[in-house]
C-alpha cells in the first residue's frame, strides 16, 4: 500500500511521535487532537478497515489500548478514555486505526502536541 501515509509512518518514510512500538503495533500522536493525548493505534500489517481484522489481531489491539489507557491517566491525569474505531465514510484513512481519545473533567484547551507527547514519553 505504497499511498498509504500510516504504512509510509510505519516503514520511517514520515516522522511521526510515536509513544509505543511493538512487532505488530504502533501507537503515534494524532497530529490533528481532539483532545490532548490523542493517540492513535496502528497496525504494521496493512488492513483497510475492521472487518478485515482476526479476532488475535483485534484482542491485541484492545490489549495496547489499555496499557496507553494506563499511560494517559498516569501521565496526563485523564478521567477517561474514548476508543473510536471509524468505518466507511468516517474513516478518512482507510488503513485501519483505533483513536485513543481522553476525557477531562474540567475541559482543557488544546496545548501544543510536543508539550503532550514529552510528558507521555
Amino acid at each position: 500500500m505504497n499511498n498509504c501515509i500510516f504504512c509510509k509512518i510505519i516503514n520511517g518514510e514520515i516522522p511521526t511521535r510515536k509513544v509505543y512500538e511493538d512487532d505488530i503495533v504502533i501507537v503515534i500522536m494524532d497530529t490533528d487532537p481532539s483532545q490532548n493525548g490523542h493517540m492513535l493505534v496502528i497496525p504494521k500489517k496493512h488492513y483497510v478497515d475492521f472487518t478485515e481484522l482476526d479476532d488475535e489481531i483485534l484482542i491485541y489491539i484492545n490489549k495496547i489500548a489499555k496499557k496507553m489507557k494506563d499511560l494517559i491517566y498516569e501521565k496526563l491525569n485523564a478521567d477517561g478514555v474514548r476508543l473510536v474505531n471509524n468505518y466507511g465514510l468516517y474513516q478518512v484513512v482507510k488503513h485501519y486505526h483505533l483513536h485513543i481519545i481522553p476525557a477531562y473533567k474540567n475541559k482543557q484547551a488544546l496545548i501544543d502536541i510536543d508539550e503532550v507527547y514529552n510528558k507521555l514519553k
